[in-house]
C-alpha cells in the first residue's frame, strides 16, 4: 500500500506535465491570435465568475434588506412610497445587470480573433507557396494548422460564452422580476 502512493503521485506529475505540454503545444500550433483569444477568455471568464458570486451572495443579502426596508414602512401607495421602491429596483436592474453587456462584447470578439487567426494563417500558407513554388503539403501543414487552430478555439469559445450570458441573463431578469414582486406585495 505504501508503494503505491510515490506512483500514484509520480502519475499526477506526470499527467499535470503533459497536460501543460499539450496546452503549450497547441497555443505554438495556433499562432499569436491564440494568446489573444486566451486572454479574451480568461477575462470573460473571470467577469463570469464574479457575476455568479455576486448573484449567489451578495445579492440575496442586499434583496432582504430592501424587502426589509419596504415591510417596515407604514404605507405603500403613496407618490413617495412607490419612488422608493423605483429607485431600488433601478439600483437592482443596475447591479444585476452590470459587466454583462461587457461580457457579451467579450464573447463576440472571440471568433472575429479565430477569423484573424485563419487570415493570418492562409497568409502563411500562401506566403510558403509563394517562396517554395511549390504545393508541397509538408510545407504547408504549418500554416493550415495556424489557420484551422485559431478558428476552432474562437468558434468553441464564443458558444460556451454565449451559452452562459443567456443563463446568467435570465437568472438576473428572474431575480429583478422576484425583488419587483417581493416589493409590490402589501404587508
Amino acid at each position: 500500500m505504501d508503494s503505491l502512493l510515490p506512483i500514484s503521485l509520480f502519475e499526477n506529475e506526470w499527467l499535470r506535465q503533459n497536460w501543460l505540454l499539450s496546452l503549450s503545444q497547441f497555443m505554438e500550433q495556433g499562432g499569436f491570435v491564440l494568446w489573444w483569444l486566451a486572454a479574451v477568455v480568461v477575462v470573460y471568464w473571470f467577469l463570469v465568475v464574479e457575476r455568479v458570486l455576486y448573484i449567489a451572495f451578495y445579492f440575496p443579502k442586499q434583496r432582504q434588506s430592501w424587502v426589509d426596508q419596504w415591510r417596515r414602512r407604514s404605507e405603500h401607495s403613496s407618490w413617495h412610497a412607490r419612488a422608493i421602491r423605483e429607485g431600488w429596483l433601478g439600483q437592482a436592474n443596475m447591479a444585476l445587470n452590470q459587466n454583462l453587456n461587457f461580457i457579451k462584447l467579450l464573447v463576440a470578439i472571440c471568433p472575429m480573433l479565430g477569423l484573424l487567426g485563419t487570415v493570418t494563417g492562409m497568409i502563411s500558407v500562401f506566403d510558403v507557396m509563394a517562396n517554395q513554388g511549390s504545393s508541397n503539403p509538408k510545407l504547408m501543414a504549418s500554416g493550415i494548422s495556424l489557420a484551422t487552430l485559431p478558428t476552432m478555439a474562437g468558434m468553441v469559445a464564443a458558444l460556451a460564452g454565449m451559452f452562459v450570458h443567456a443563463r446568467l441573463a435570465k437568472k438576473c431578469n428572474l431575480l429583478e422580476m422576484k425583488l419587483e414582486k417581493s416589493l409590490r406585495s402589501q404587508q
